[in-house]
């Protein structure tokens, strides 16, 4: 058997640049990784099989772990046969790249369990296929993505940077081509912040909050919230949403602010405190 962890990210800024011929959007964007983490264990089988311990998550084709799958095996010409049981702690719909993470880690997985050797230039091929959040998780860092996100740079500067934080989601989830789709025609809604943020020397901005806060006003709400409470150093949308988080000062300011948004938002939100690029 093996045993590994698909860390969750998220998004420190996000700036959408324009269409691409492609259909796809040329962004800039920064991403982190957090201490939040899927579990996927792998076990050799005659067939392979998902099983996933989550409510309402797919465990046949449309999958990103059976797409990797597939994938590896498309390259390797044979059968991988893996029973995989993937343990759920990222929520899915949340701009938090779950999905992507856990495609990336079964890759990677299969790569050592298999033997097949394949280099890291090979690897990332492979993980730009599966999505274009994918590459960042082949070594999640604090790091630059740009093109459709495919592009990743490692920043030197922000290599020892790490932040308490709180991660808050609802029940709803956001779609991420309906966000970009209605990014364009999206217009801000009076009342919610979008401008940038200095949160002790990093940037905080995202483009799709537009978009999102548009068509869910309580997410807009829940930003105006956050930047309300003691503690909070800036707070944004991840991705294409629908979870939201705030850096804060300490891990105790994190709980306090989570404990208070159950109590004051959603009593159904969805909430986490972490570290953001643990060291």
């Amino acid at each position: 058997m093996m045993t590994v962890t698909a860390p969750a990210k998220i998004n420190l800024s996000l700036r959408i640049l324009g269409k691409r011929e492609d259909g796809f959007h040329e962004i800039d964007t920064v991403m982190a990784p957090l201490d939040l983490a899927d579990e996927i264990h792998f076990a050799n089988s005659r067939t392979t099989t998902l099983l996933c311990d989550a409510p309402g998550v797919p465990t046949d084709e449309s999958n990103l772990v059976m797409k990797a799958v597939r994938l590896f095996e498309r390259e390797y010409g044979k059968k991988a046969k893996q029973k995989i049981n993937l343990v759920k702690r990222i929520p899915a719909g949340a701009g938090l790249g779950g999905g992507s993470s856990d495609a990336v880690q079964t890759l990677l997985a299969l790569n050592e369990i298999i033997g097949t050797g394949y280099s890291s230039e090979k690897m990332a091929a492979l993980a730009a296929e599966l999505g274009s959040d994918t590459s960042f998780f082949l070594h999640p860092a604090v790091s630059r993505c740009t093109g459709r996100g495919e592009q990743v740079e490692p920043l030197e500067a922000l290599a020892g940077w790490t932040s308490p934080i709180v991660v808050l989601k609802p029940s709803f989830g956001i779609a991420t081509p309906d966000a970009y789709r209605r990014w364009a025609d999206s217009r801000p809604v009076e009342g919610f912040s979008y401008a940038e943020q200095n949160a002790d020397g990093v940037i905080l901005v995202n483009d799709l909050e537009r978009p999102a806060f548009e068509k869910y006003p309580f997410l807009g709400m829940m930003k105006q919230w956050l930047l309300r409470q003691d503690g909070v150093k800036g707070a944004l949308m991840s991705g294409s949403g629908s979870s939201m988080f705030a850096l804060t000062g300490s891990p105790d300011e994190a709980q306090a602010i989570a404990q208070k948004a159950v109590a004051e938002l959603d009593s159904t939100l969805f909430v986490w405190t972490g570290i953001v690029n643990p060291q």
